[in-house]
């Protein structure tokens, strides 16, 4: 498993560093509108919910030695809702 992660953060390192570079609202500006639009567009408006959810996915494997319990949690849970929510307007009944 280290050695998936060091792979891992080795090819996010450019990834990374360009987001670093970015103000922070950036990032959260773009996350909140990829939910909205996910929320909003109908019919295929739940693959913005799931890139949402990939993103945060792979922030969360990359700073999970880093987190403590609660920390882990909580980040699973948001995961755990964004991927509820485009599965339900992936899949409505």
């Amino acid at each position: 498993m280290a050695a998936f992660r060091e792979s891992v953060e080795r090819a996010s390192t450019p990834v990374l560093t360009t987001l670093s570079r970015l103000p922070r609202a950036v990032a959260f500006l773009a996350v909140l509108a990829l939910m909205v639009l996910g929320i909003v567009v109908p019919g295929w408006g739940w693959i913005f919910l799931a890139v949402v959810g990939l993103f945060l996915a792979w922030l969360l494997l990359l700073f999970w030695p880093r987190l403590t319990g609660a920390e882990r949690l909580m980040r699973l849970a948001v995961i755990a809702l964004v991927v509820a929510v485009a599965l339900v307007r992936a899949f409505p009944r």
